[in-house]
């Protein structure tokens, strides 16, 4: 079993900032795979489905993105699922807008809400997929710029870098398949 986490903030306030771009993803990847966001609990709004050949968790932490990890690992802990099965989706400010990187382990950097799933899980090594959301303009303060919205002109580039996110996502899971097979 795997646990998909896309990072954000909730609430209309926030629904097309850079910081929700997790949030976004994952409802890309709910859609894709007819998973439906319905059971709340944990601190978190979740589904549980198929990807593939493997059963999946998507949650969308309730909590704010500075305390993502009190929902991700008491989910995790509930259903039993290992570190190296919960797959984190989020933005970061290092890489360029609408570039997605994956990486299997490693720090935070400065992104908090990573920050904090990795203190509740007591790990580093799990793997995050990056949604670029970089580099923070040079008259912009970072939380400012986290918390402003998408522009609508650049929408269609970002929402194309969701896609990709759920590819690779898919992917990670479909890799992990494969091996354990």
């Amino acid at each position: 079993m795997y646990l998909v986490a896309g990072l954000g903030n909730p609430g209309d306030d926030y629904a097309y900032t850079w910081h929700n771009c997790g949030f976004l993803a994952l409802e890309m990847l709910a859609d894709k795979n007819k998973i439906v966001l319905n059971k709340s609990k944990f601190k978190g709004v979740y589904g549980q489905g198929r990807i593939g050949g493997e059963q999946v968790i998507l949650v969308k932490p309730q909590t704010f993105m500075n305390n993502s990890g009190e929902c991700i690992a008491p989910l995790a802990r509930y259903y039993n699922i290992e570190p190296s099965h919960v797959i984190v989706i989020y933005d970061d400010i290092d890489i360029p807008t609408s570039k997605v990187r994956v990486r299997p382990s490693g720090s935070a950097g400065t992104h908090n809400g990573m920050k904090s799933v990795i203190a509740c899980l007591g790990t580093q090594n799990f793997p995050r997929v990056r949604i670029g959301t970089g580099p923070v303009p040079e008259h912009r303060e970072l939380v400012e710029y986290v918390l402003s919205g998408i522009p609508k002109d650049i929408r269609p580039e970002v929402f194309a870098s969701f896609e990709t996110a759920v590819k690779a996502t898919e992917e990670l899971i479909g890799a992990n398949e494969q091996k354990n097979k």
